[in-house]
């Protein structure tokens, strides 16, 4: 079947079974790798997307559920805050063997569209959902924080 949705500020359509998972058409049909496969439970948050700019886990979303929806990937952050998170993230040297990388950089996104100035234990309670391996957790709430800054 075919499905019309809106990624990353583009129309894009593409052919896909109903009940195959919105992860593996943005990276096998669009060649979106921002998002990953940690675990295919939602449990880790590497495949983490913002879905009409709410968080959403792309491994638990069907395709049909994203058709004629806004999906942003963290390729699409390019606005002031996505810009801002990318910077700190870096500044922070948040990145260690960078698989959850992306989606921990749509979830502070989704967290600063919804809170720009969160408390250290607001951005722990949002980013909750996940998780390192590499476990550099205080590194990410110092980016947030820094990111939260700018603007």
């Amino acid at each position: 079947m075919q499905y019309k949705l809106n990624v990353n500020g583009k129309p894009v359509s593409v052919d896909a079974e109903p009940g195959t998972k919105l992860l593996w058409v943005l990276r096998e049909q669009l060649q979106l790798t921002g998002p990953k496969f940690g675990c295919g439970l939602a449990q880790c948050g590497a495949c983490m997307v913002l879905l009409d700019g709410k968080r959403t886990f792309s491994c638990q979303i069907p395709i049909e559920g994203a058709a004629r929806r806004k999906v942003t990937t963290v390729e699409g952050l390019t606005d002031a805050t996505g810009q801002a998170l990318k910077q700190a993230w870096v500044a922070e040297s948040v990145p260690q063997c960078g698989y959850c990388q992306s989606g921990q950089l749509v979830s502070a996104a989704d967290l600063l569209a919804k809170n720009p100035r969160p408390t250290t234990d607001e951005i722990k309670d949002h980013m909750n959902t996940n998780l390192c391996r590499c476990g550099t957790y205080p590194r990410v709430v110092k980016a947030i924080v820094r990111a939260s800054r700018v603007g």
